[in-house]
C-alpha cells in the first residue's frame, strides 16, 4: 500500500506565466515513473501536496482534467515559502506529488443535469478541471446545459484566458465573464462583481440544476444568498472549501470545522453540509 506521506517524483516540464502581475504561474509537471501516473488516479476537484525536499508542501487545487493524459496541471500563486521556492524553479527541476486526496465534485449525482459553476480569482483551478472534463468529447453528452460566471479583479488577472476564449465559440457552453474594475476601453464583457452578475446570469433553479461554487470566502458569502434567492435548494448548492490544511490525509487536525475535516471530509461539501457544521464558519 502507498504511503500516504511519500509524494511522488515528478518533473516540470513547462511553466507559464499566468496572470499580468506575475503572481501566478501555471505548472506542467510528469511522472517520472509511468506506474506512478496510473496509481495517481483522480477526479475533478480534488487536490493534492505539492512537495519541495527540504522547503516544505503545499496543498493545491488539480487544475488539469483526468481526460488529459501523461501530465498533471497546478496554477500556483506566489504568497509564502513553499510557493515563493516553487515559482523560482525551472523546466526540468525534479520535485513530488503526494495524491489525490480529497472528495470531488459529485459527477454521479451531475450526470444528466444541468450545471452552473460560479467562480473568482484563482480558486478557478478546479473549475478549469471540471469544464475540461465535462467538455470532453466522451464526456459532454452525459450533462445536460452548463453555464459559468467567472470573475477577477481586472482583465489581467484572469486565468486560462485562450480557453476562455475557446470555450465562448462554443454552442455547447455559455460564458459569463466579468471583473471588478478595469479602465480598458476595449474590455468587452461584463464589469462588477460576481454575485451580481450570477443573478443575471445564472439558469432558473430546478430539480434538474446544480451549483458549483469555488472562489475567495468573500465571493461565496456574497453568493450564497444570489442562489438562494433564485430558488436553489441547499443541498443543490456544492462549495469546495480550503481552512488551514496542511497534511492533507485528515492526522493533523488543523483543517477541522465542528466534527469534519476538510482535507478528508471535503473540500467539497453541499450548503446542507455546511448548515450542519458550527455556524462560526
Amino acid at each position: 500500500m502507498q504511503n500516504p506521506y511519500l509524494p511522488y517524483p515528478v518533473r516540470i516540464d513547462a511553466i507559464d506565466v499566468a496572470t499580468e502581475d506575475k503572481s501566478l504561474k501555471t505548472f506542467r509537471f510528469s511522472f517520472l515513473d509511468s506506474e506512478d501516473e496510473k496509481k495517481f488516479n483522480y477526479k475533478s476537484g480534488q487536490f493534492a501536496e505539492l512537495s519541495i525536499p527540504g522547503v516544505g508542501e503545499i496543498p493545491i487545487g488539480i487544475a488539469s482534467s483526468p481526460t488529459e493524459k501523461g501530465f498533471l496541471t497546478f496554477t500556483v500563486f506566489k504568497t509564502g515559502k513553499v510557493t515563493s521556492y516553487l515559482h523560482e524553479m525551472k523546466s526540468g527541476d525534479i520535485m513530488g506529488i503526494r495524491g489525490p486526496l480529497g472528495n470531488w465534485y459529485p459527477w454521479e449525482t451531475l450526470a444528466g443535469k444541468n450545471v452552473l459553476i460560479v467562480g473568482g480569482g484563482f480558486a478557478f483551478t478546479t473549475l478549469r478541471s471540471s469544464i475540461k472534463m465535462m467538455l470532453a468529447p466522451e464526456n459532454r453528452s452525459k450533462f445536460g446545459a452548463i453555464d459559468v460566471v467567472y470573475g477577477a479583479r481586472s482583465p489581467g488577472m484572469l486565468l486560462y484566458k485562450e480557453e476562455l476564449t475557446a470555450w465562448e465559440k462554443r454552442d455547447d457552453i455559455n460564458m459569463h465573464i466579468t471583473v471588478d474594475a478595469t479602465e480598458d476601453s476595449t474590455w468587452a464583457y461584463h464589469t462588477g462583481f460576481v454575485p451580481a452578475l450570477t443573478e443575471t446570469a445564472a439558469p432558473a433553479a430546478s430539480d434538474d440544476t446544480y451549483a458549483i461554487v469555488c472562489g475567495p470566502p468573500v465571493m461565496i458569502k456574497f453568493t450564497l444568498p444570489v442562489l438562494e434567492k433564485l430558488g436553489y435548494r441547499h443541498d443543490h448548492i456544492i462549495m469546495s472549501l480550503e481552512n488551514r490544511m496542511k497534511c492533507g490525509i485528515g492526522m493533523c487536525g488543523r483543517c477541522n470545522i465542528g466534527t469534519e475535516l476538510v482535507c478528508k471530509d471535503g473540500p467539497v461539501f453541499t450548503l446542507a453540509d455546511i448548515n450542519l457544521t458550527p455556524s462560526e464558519f
